[in-house]
């Protein structure tokens, strides 16, 4: 595949809509994440951030390392997310989940 993309000069736009693909996917990752596990969660999304950070730095093909990196960074995105959703839930922005207790 990598071959095909590079020989029709298309590794720039597949990455950009791979890139389009993940960040698109983070944000209602974030927002049932919230939902569920308020920002407890925050260590999982670090997690996922350094294993992203690890594998793309062992991946020697370039596309699917820009790709590995763009979902660790997205990932630490989200721990910054997640407290903003917060902040969103507490203005009313979102719901709450009735099955949890609140801090505010």
């Amino acid at each position: 595949m990598i071959e095909f993309l590079s020989t029709h000069h298309l590794i720039g736009l597949f990455i950009g809509l791979c890139t389009f693909l993940i960040i698109g996917l983070f944000h209602p990752i974030t927002i049932k994440a919230y939902y569920y596990w308020g920002t407890r969660c925050w260590w999982l999304f670090f997690l996922l951030g350094i294993v992203g950070v690890v594998l793309s730095v062992l991946v020697a093909e370039v596309v699917w390392s820009a790709l590995l990196g763009v979902f660790s960074f997205s990932s630490f995105w989200t721990i910054k997310e997640l407290f903003e959703q917060e902040e969103r839930v507490k203005k009313g922005w979102f719901p709450k989940n009735p099955n949890r207790k609140y801090p505010f």
